[in-house]
């Protein structure tokens, strides 16, 4: 049986409490083959779409503080637009669309663990945050 390196994951799984954005989207920048005066941005090798980073904090309450704050690479030949945000939220929730997850070792500290990385296709609001009207579904 042959193991796919990414495996595709249903947002609410991952995230049951959801995310929240932190940070603006910005474009990932290549560092390989950057140079001090020429910046040159990443792009993935299976689909050739730019690569863009949001920080998101996991709104787990029981999440480790190690585990609590983290980037999601999104594939998208634009730069993605995050929802607007909410009155009286210092966070934007946002949900992601077509969610892939790379597990890999993190090594922090001396100590090995297991980490993952992100991918997704999309940023949207979430069906259910706050102000959303439900009784639309």
């Amino acid at each position: 049986m042959a193991m796919p390196r990414k495996l595709t994951v249903e947002f609410g799984a991952v995230f049951p409490y959801g995310v929240f954005a932190v940070s603006e989207v910005t474009q990932v920048r290549d560092f390989d083959r950057s140079t001090k005066d020429r910046p040159v941005y990443s792009v993935d090798e299976e689909t050739g779409l730019n690569v863009w980073s949001v920080d998101v904090l996991d709104g787990d309450p029981e999440a480790r503080k190690a585990d609590r704050s983290l980037s999601v690479k999104i594939l998208s030949l634009q730069q993605p637009v995050l929802p607007p945000p909410m009155p009286g939220v210092p966070f934007t929730p946002v949900e992601f669309e077509g969610l892939t997850a790379t597990p890999y070792v993190s090594d922090s500290n001396g100590r090995a663990r297991l980490a993952w990385s992100f991918r997704a296709k999309g940023v949207k609001a979430p069906k259910n945050a706050p102000g959303q009207n439900k009784s639309a579904a």
